[in-house]
């Protein structure tokens, strides 16, 4: 699909400088981008990247200088960019309404219209799916769900019955949501396990990743706020109550009934004991561990979790370990002691 450097601009409301009317066939990154192509520049740390690259011409943010080539200069690079490769290398939209013949649908679910089950995937007894929602194949939904409107369960989908699903809520192959609560008491020398009689409800405008967890609770439900983003692999426990637009990396595991605030990063590998409360805004960094509740608006990293500033200066003093243990040595052959 040839294009011109105007007409991209034109679907990203940018600014061309330089030649309109330059041909434009593919959209690549700096380092794929050959003659032809167009890549994006997302910041000034790029700058040294893109003068080295073959591509043709390059959508920018406002700092960025002309070398000679045309650029489309806009707010946002990466939104830009992102918009032109969906443009560029669009697929036709899957057909709403479609029920395939090998799916199981139970006679008591509701399904609104436009929604499409695909092969093998099975609806349980009493569930209900909004307008325009696509399930794929071989996922399996249980009795009594609500799942809303334009909704994806992509590929081997699990949701245990009673899920509560929002809008627009995206769900990435092999995720299982309501599974049991790992929850024991130890009677007589043997682990017993609590009834988990509770649900899972996930606020509208959330994704969840591939092979992501989410338990249902013990009697209540597990939350996870609207707008969240939960990346693959992460694990959130029974009872959790995630606020909203958290970002969730991978291999993040929240042990059960823990709190967060409104717009919690938590970086790749974070683990989070159970019980605690993390407050809004707060950042944890990868792989710390989350020992005790954190208040708002403070960035943690290290285990256990502590203020990125005290984390430094424990860093700082743990290289000088070797230099103070020579002075200690020099310090006790000085009066005469061993080191016992």
């Amino acid at each position: 699909m040839d294009v011109t450097v105007r007409q991209l601009a034109e679907w990203v409301r940018g600014e061309v400088l330089g030649d309109p009317d330059l041909a434009i066939s593919n959209a690549r990154t700096l380092a794929d981008a050959g003659p032809g192509d167009v890549t994006f520049v997302e910041t000034d740390k790029y700058l040294s990247a893109w003068h080295a690259s073959k591509a043709s011409a390059a959508v920018v943010g406002p700092s960025v200088p002309p070398n000679g080539r045309p650029l489309i200069r806009v707010a946002d690079p990466l939104m830009a960019f992102a918009e032109i490769v969906r443009h560029l290398r669009g697929r036709t939209e899957e057909p709403h309404g479609v029920i395939d013949p090998t799916a199981v649908v139970h006679p008591a679910a509701r399904l609104a219209a436009g929604v499409s089950v695909g092969p093998h995937a099975i609806i349980g007894e009493g569930t209900t799916l909004g307008e325009n929602t696509t399930v794929h194949a071989g996922v399996v939904v249980g009795r009594s769900c609500a799942i809303g409107r334009d909704c994806v369960l992509h590929p081997r989908v699990v949701l245990y019955d009673d899920c509560v699903i929002g809008a627009r809520v995206t769900i990435h192959a092999g995720a299982v949501l309501g599974a049991d609560g790992f929850g024991y008491r130890q009677h007589n020398g043997r682990h017993i396990k609590i009834p988990q009689q509770g649900w899972v409800e996930i606020g509208d405008d959330v994704e969840i990743g591939a092979c992501a967890t989410v338990d249902r609770g013990t009697f209540g439900p597990t939350r996870v706020g609207a707008g969240t983003k939960i990346d693959n692999l992460v694990m959130i426990g029974h009872n959790c109550q995630i606020g909203r637009h958290n970002v969730l990396c991978g291999q993040v595991g929240i042990a059960g009934s823990c709190v967060t605030g409104d717009y919690v990063v938590m970086a790749g590998q974070v683990g989070v004991a159970d019980h605690l409360k993390i407050g809004s805004r707060v950042i944890v960094g990868a792989q710390a561990g989350v020992c005790n509740d954190l208040t708002d608006d403070q960035t943690v990293f290290g285990y256990p979790a502590i203020p990125v500033s005290e984390q430094r200066r424990l860093l700082a003093n743990i290289k000088r370990l070797p230099e103070v243990r020579a002075d200690v040595k020099k310090i006790q052959k000085h009066l005469g002691l061993t080191e016992e």
